[in-house]
This record gives structure tokens, sequence and C-alpha cells, in this order.
């Protein structure tokens, strides 16, 4: 199933359910998103019949991906993970600093801001001086979960699937993590998929709670990254939501993500699009691997006018979540 919200005169949109295709939708009873992921039980099969409609007939209004909102304009939680650590080892080893070994069994993981998101076609706004990065990332939506749920519980939970740009403001990390209190200026608002699906529509692309597909970035209309968001996912969605858990209750609406997604690709750091390899999922890896090669960095962060898309297809080659498409504007 593929649930999408359009652009309204409320803030949390007007949800649709969108066809296999993405060429046509059906506004079901249920207004919005939030209120159907609160009646998850309930809502589920009220909306999967509406998708089984859609798909076998011609009914339904044209689609179109540029009124679409996020899925969820806003939610009650968005907290980020960093569960790909070959691009945890690859900006510390940039820093000719170790990873700490309990990265390796506890999941990295902040807080972002959630009280708004940008649409998937918006622009971003930022200055140039701020270091302007993409991360291109995979995300899910749960249900309710209690305190201390199990990774079994967490799984469970995973109500949907989405891709995100997890916006980084790469010149303003550093003084902020120097205070050890966390991002907040230099994560602005995220930007998500036209589309969430329900694991099921991934068939078997989605198992071990983790998406086996490639994920892929265009910058300025050349292929920047296509590594597979299944390998080398350290922390699979299940532990990153069971992780979550361990000291609050999660509400219905909670958005979990990956982090960038990152391949080791056969070598130590793996290798660009145009040397043969999988490329990357933001401009803060390829930057640290010109860094170890040369001894500093020769790729410079977006600036205005610069354009990223992500997008995830089918092994058929069919677009899954349509398209993130958002482009730097720098006068605001």
């Amino acid at each position: 199933m593929k649930l999408a919200s359009l652009k309204a005169q409320n803030r949390d949109g007007r949800l649709v359910v969108v066809s296999r295709d993405l060429s046509r939708y059906l506004e079901p009873q249920i207004t919005t998103l939030q209120a159907a992921l609160e009646d998850w039980e309930n809502a589920k099969p009220a909306l999967q019949k509406l998708y089984d409609e859609l798909n076998a007939s011609d009914s339904g209004k044209p689609f179109d991906q540029n009124e679409c909102h996020s899925p969820l304009p806003r939610a009650y939680q968005w907290a980020d993970g960093s569960a790909y650590l070959n691009h945890v080892e690859l900006v510390r080893k940039a820093r000719n600093s170790e990873v700490p070994e309990s990265f390796y069994d506890d999941p990295l993981m902040y807080q972002g801001g959630s009280d708004s998101f940008i649409a998937p076609k918006d622009d971003v706004l930022a200055k140039p001086e701020w270091g302007i990065d993409f991360e291109a990332e995979v995300v899910v939506v749960t249900t309710d979960l209690p305190i201390g749920a199990s990774v079994d519980e967490a799984s469970r939970a995973i109500a949907l699937i989405g891709l995100v740009n997890d916006v980084s403001l790469r010149g303003l990390i550093p003084a902020e993590l120097a205070k050890g209190f966390g991002f907040v200026q230099s994560k602005p608002a995220s930007a998500f998929s036209p589309v969430f699906v329900t694991p099921d529509e991934l068939g078997d692309a989605w198992r071990d709670d983790k998406v086996h597909l490639p994920l892929n970035v265009e910058l300025n209309g050349k292929l920047f990254g296509c590594p597979n968001a299944g390998v080398d996912m350290t922390f699979d969605f299940a532990r990153l939501v069971a992780h979550l858990t361990k000291t609050r209750e999660i509400e219905a609406g909670t958005i979990v993500g990956s982090g960038t997604v990152s391949n080791k690709q056969g070598s130590l750091y793996g290798s660009s699009v145009e040397n043969g390899g999988v490329g990357y999922c933001c401009l803060a890896e390829v930057r640290m691997y010109e860094t170890i090669e040369t001894g500093k960095p020769q790729t410079e962060f977006m600036d205005d006018g610069d354009t990223v898309k992500i997008y995830m297809n089918d092994e058929d080659g069919h677009s899954i979540f349509g398209e993130i498409v958002n482009t730097v504007k720098t006068q605001f």
C-alpha cells in the first residue's frame, strides 16, 4: 500500500491512497496520515481495500508529486540513527581518530526537529558558508510502543517505509558539537519522499528489517551514488526502534532514520561512481575520502541553484516512493 499527503490549508495535509505506479490517487474517509497511524489496526484494512480497488481499475484522480507535502508534514518524533558504520569510520579516519568500540554495539542516534518538514520538492534555504549538504537515507514510521520494547516488538510496530533528505549544515556542526549538547542549528528541516509504503509493498526487498535495494542520488542531474541500503547496515530498523524505546515510550507516527546509506563496496571506504563504485549519499563522505587520499577536500558543498534528487526503484526499475528533489536557495 502506498500513502501520501497532498498540500492543504491545514498543517497536516490531506491523506490520499496512491496507486502502485504512482499515477492515480483516491481520498479515504480518514483525512490525515497521523490519524490513520493512531488507529492503525482499524485504519490499515480500510486503506488497503481502497488501494486494491485503485490498482484493479482506472478510478482515481491524476497523482502529481509536485502537489505533495511530506506524508507526515509534522511528526511527534523524528529520531535519526547512524546504522552504516562505514560512514562513521570514514569521517573518523579523515580526522585521524578511532571509532569507539561501543559504536559497534550501541546505535548512534540524535533527536531531530519534527514540528515541520519541507515538502519533497521544496527548496532548501541556507547560506553557502554554512556548508550545505544532503544526506540520503531510508526511514520507517512506527505505531505505538511501550518503554523498553523488544526488538521483535519494534519490528512488528514498523508500519511504513520511506526516504529522507536529512539536510546537514556541515559548517555549523563542529561548533555545536563542541558545546557537548547536540545538533540544533546545523540540522534544519528534512525533506521526505512523496510516498510512504507498507513493508509488504517491497516484497522480498524488505527482509531482516532492512531494505535491500539501491538508493539513488543525483546531484545536478548526474548520478552521485547508488549504494544498496541493505548492505553494510550494522543496525537494522528493529534494533534502531528498540534503541529509542529504552527510556521512553514512543507514539504512533514516530519516524526513525537509518542514517546516511553507505557501502564499503569491496574496498576500505568505497569509490565514486566515476571510478566504478556505487558512490556516496552525502558530500561529506566524498570530501572525507579526498582528505584521506590527498590531504584536503576538493569537492565543494552545495551552493545556490544546486539540486539533489533522491529516489529508489524496484527490481523492474519502477519508482517506489517517488522523488525527493531539493534545490538550494541561498537568498531568503
